[in-house]
């Protein structure tokens, strides 16, 4: 094992490094601005491909420092830019997504009792009591746990503080808004089945369990976005089942393109007039592939012809 210690280097020490391993550099006052301003860090995951491979006789081939002949620096950023705007597109669908299920969830359990969030007989019995963990409380008990700790970092919030003031509780459908989409996830995982299917029904989604897996995946992809991790080459590993019935059922669900599809058959359903489609089209059709070859657009997921897909149209 290698314990040498990193060395702190200057962007100026940075760069030459790289142009020691063959990264070609077309400008190098605009490669020090974005090394000071994106870092060499999250810079390296998108020249990551550009780098050679080292020979190996036994096990996989490894990545070597040193780069393939005709890989530029500014390839990496026009990568990165891409990647940005596919993050920025992908939070604003599934920001949308994520209200509206929140929305079915509440209203639909708010049907029943106003506190049912909070109501054990109103969920699966796997969520609500069978014991789990070391300390043998049930799914829905670890979830209140996070409910509570959301209601006390939120208690300054106006509405919160005064359903707590006057009623001492918030009813579900108040309650909604300080649950993050992780909480949204497990929860609605944990409806009686006859309510999940209500709520997937609502999608064209016949499937409950697959429809369960993409709201998994779709806070899975919420998270990579939130924290500006890479997103074209993604392998989910939250990742969903093969979508039968669906035209893009050939798709690899470990690739961002399958939820791409997921995304726009929600979209379609919940904002139908929206133009998100299109945005997402010409963006890809924008793939700045790099001079080397060594990154594709193939590395999104894309299925040949998908472009001709109805849910695309």
């Amino acid at each position: 094992m290698n314990t040498e210690n990193k060395q702190w280097k200057s962007f100026e020490e940075q760069l030459q490094l790289l142009k020691s391993r063959g990264l070609l550099v077309d400008d190098e006052q605009a490669a020090l601005d974005y090394l000071e301003r994106i870092g060499y860090y999250r810079l390296s995951g998108y020249w990551y491909s550009f780098r050679r491979f080292e020979e190996s006789e036994n096990g996989p081939k490894k990545r070597a420092d040193s780069f393939f002949e005709g890989s530029h620096f500014e390839d990496a950023v026009k990568l990165y830019v891409f990647d940005k705007k596919l993050r920025l597109l992908v939070l604003d669908a599934i920001e949308r997504i994520e209200l509206a299920i929140r929305v079915d969830v509440a209203h639909l359990l708010g049907r029943f009792d106003e506190r049912a969030h909070e109501n054990s007989e109103l969920f699966d019995g796997n969520f609500s009591k069978k014991k789990r963990g070391r300390e043998q409380k049930t799914q829905h008990e670890f979830w209140l746990e996070k409910y509570n700790k959301a209601l006390k970092q939120n208690r300054e919030l106006a509405f919160v503080k005064h359903y707590q003031d006057k009623y001492g509780y918030l009813p579900v459908w108040v309650a909604i808004e300080i649950w993050d989409f992780g909480m949204l996830s497990k929860i609605y995982e944990g409806l009686l089945f006859r309510h999940r299917q209500e709520i997937a029904n609502k999608y064209s989604v016949g499937d409950v369990k697959l429809f369960v897996q993409w709201v998994k995946s779709l806070n899975y992809i919420r998270n990579v976005c939130a924290h500006h991790t890479r997103l074209w080459n993604l392998n989910v590993v939250e990742n969903a089942k093969v979508a039968l019935g669906f035209e893009w059922q050939p798709a690899d669900t470990k690739r961002t393109f399958y939820y791409l599809c997921v995304i726009q058959h929600l979209m379609k359903i919940i904002c139908p007039n929206s133009q998100w489609k299109n945005r997402v089209r010409q963006l890809i059709d924008e793939f700045p592939e790099p001079r080397n070859r060594s990154a594709k657009g193939s590395d999104i997921g894309l299925v040949r012809g998908w472009e001709n897909w109805q849910v695309w149209c």
